[in-house]
């Protein structure tokens, strides 16, 4: 209940320009209820932001339920939203679909497996679509940030998880605002990769470079942080 409360109380201070709608991210009948809304409210949409996502904080042994609900949010979410936005984007001819992914689709998150999973298949969809839909005039971009700071790091951290010490020895730690400035940049240079923390290129480039050395690297790190 205090989600869709503070959800309402943000677009009550944002104004007319704001509509709350509570939505499961993964029934695709909510998520094109919710497309609707704001299509009744205020018109076609240009630009769709897929932000939701969940962490684990466990390994290969998470149960299967774990297993689905990262799966249902991670991956199918980023999904469901392009079913629902892009039959209007294709005929107008535009559109752009922003999805959060995360660093770990590009290189991995030590101490959650399913997280890890399911960011790269996260990745995997936004490369498809902005390969099959490019051509359509949509755009698409995936964010990828490293640890920022949300309820969703800082108190697996307090905990001492082993995968949220991971992320903080990854790189700096940033603000919500951070992130938000990169997006903005990033849109409007219509990057594919939005990349808050700068150095997470490095990181994928030496990955790719030399694959068995990075993940020497990795085993190394985490065994430090266990």
């Amino acid at each position: 209940m205090w989600t869709v409360w503070r959800r309402g109380r943000i677009a009550a201070t944002i104004g007319e320009r704001a509509l709350a709608v509570r939505a499961d991210v993964t029934d695709p009948a909510q998520v094109a209820d919710l497309v609707k809304a704001a299509e009744h409210t205020f018109g076609p949409v240009d630009l769709f932001c897929s932000n939701a996502g969940i962490a684990t904080g466990t390994g290969i042994e998470a149960p299967l339920d774990m297993w689905n609900a990262s799966w249902s949010v991670n991956v199918m979410a980023h999904a469901h939203a392009a079913n629902a936005v892009l039959p209007s984007m294709l005929a107008r001819g535009e559109g752009y679909l922003l999805q959060t992914v995360s660093a770990a689709g590009l290189l991995t998150c030590p101490g959650d497996a399913p997280y890890t999973a399911t960011k790269h298949a996260a990745l995997g969809l936004a490369e498809w679509l902005a390969m099959t839909y490019g051509p359509s005039g949509i755009r698409v971009s995936a964010l990828c940030p490293m640890g920022v700071r949300t309820n969703m790091l800082m108190p697996g951290i307090e905990a001492g998880h082993a995968s949220a010490l991971a992320v903080a020895a990854g790189g700096p730690i940033i603000e919500p605002a951070e992130v938000a400035d990169a997006v903005i940049t990033g849109l409007a240079d219509e990057r594919f990769l939005i990349l808050p923390h700068p150095e997470v290129a490095d990181m994928y480039a030496r990955k790719a470079a030399a694959p068995d050395k990075w993940l020497g690297g990795m085993r190394h790190v985490y065994s430090e942080r266990k």
